[in-house]
């Protein structure tokens, strides 16, 4: 009986890193601090229900959002994990205001920053639905010997070196890119270790999903309730209606779109008129895994990843999945010349 050969993305890694000569191997011990971080991070929520860290914490974080216990405990352990491994400068962090910089002895020779959402979606941590972790990873400007500053960290999207998320579902995935495609990994935890389960993702270029919160139906820009009105209207020949599907959870909502085709999509609003999801810590790594997957993010007006940043937490809108579809959602938001927000 044949077995099937299982790569582990330690083993995935150090192949890809084989194929250039120069490579230090720096990047590479930093995904393995993540990878770390995230098996950490996903024991906590396996057990989460057995003990006592869900609910509330009883704080409100830098974006003015209550926060969960979870929240805390996973943003202590990837930022624990990631400046003892002293492979990273700096950390940005969704739940920090402003740069970690990291003083062990090791870091004062990385050229590596990291933005991470510690835990996204932890508003459905407590019914038990998928949440995740996104992260990106940029080189400093300047030397190695200074000190980290605003400007190494207010890099546009384009100047990503690599990009991920880890979604903690059924099963838990980590997703990332370095530029070169986008690959997918599954946790066996017999093994203990992340498994390639899903090699060369591409997202459909047209799928028959959108996911969007419609309880903002009234505060959409007229554009936007035009798409909506468009996926819901019989048509046998472009296969709609198309299916309404919405966790509140962006990096499920976007999972999902991602290996079955589809669009996801918060528009600017009354109440948030320059949109409400990060760009540093969500917009910018989903949309490069996007891209380098053949699809397509922009914020309706321009490509997400060429924004440059004027802020830590700069809010942009976002529309983001299969080309055909964000192509099709763009030109319906722009077509009215006064957007009624």
């Amino acid at each position: 009986m044949k077995t099937k050969k299982v790569t582990t993305i330690s083993q995935f890694i150090s192949e890809q890193q084989m194929q250039f000569p120069d490579a230090t191997g720096d990047l590479s011990k930093l995904f393995l601090d993540i990878i770390i971080a995230a098996k950490i991070v996903n024991r906590d929520i396996r057990k989460a229900g057995l003990v006592d860290i869900l609910g509330t914490h009883g704080s409100i974080n830098v974006q003015g959002e209550e926060v969960k216990k979870l929240d805390v405990i996973a943003n202590e352990e990837y930022i624990a994990a990631l400046s003892l491994g002293g492979d990273c400068c700096a950390i940005l962090s969704e739940e920090n205001e402003d740069i970690i910089r990291i003083k062990n002895p090791g870091s004062n020779k990385s050229k590596y920053i990291i933005a991470i959402d510690p835990l996204d979606g932890s508003s459905n941590i407590d019914v038990n639905a998928s949440i995740g972790t996104i992260f990106s990873i940029y080189k400093r400007f300047s030397d190695v010997h200074d000190e980290v500053t605003m400007d190494d960290c207010l890099q546009k999207g384009e100047n990503q070196i690599a990009a991920g998320y880890i979604i903690y579902g059924s099963s838990t995935m980590l997703v990332y890119s370095t530029g070169n495609g986008v690959n997918g990994f599954t946790l066996d935890s017999s093994i203990g270790e992340f498994c390639l389960s899903h090699p060369n993702i591409k997202i459909p270029e047209k799928g028959s999903i959108y996911s969007i919160n419609e309880g903002n139906y009234n505060e959409f820009p007229d554009g936007v309730k035009n798409y909506i009105s468009y996926c819901k209207e019989n048509d046998k020949s472009t296969k709609r209606p198309y299916s309404a599907r919405y966790i509140g959870s962006l990096i499920a909502d976007f999972h999902r779109n991602l290996l079955r085709g589809g669009i996801f999509i918060y528009p600017p609003t009354v109440k948030s008129p320059n949109g409400k999801l990060r760009l540093m810590y969500e917009c910018n790594p989903l949309a490069f895994i996007a891209e380098q997957a053949g699809g397509i993010a922009s914020t309706g007006n321009e490509r997400i990843l060429e924004i440059i940043p004027e802020k830590l937490h700069q809010r942009v809108p976002l529309f983001t999945g299969s080309k055909e579809m964000v192509e099709q959602a763009i030109e319906m938001y722009q077509s009215n010349s006064v957007q009624s927000i």
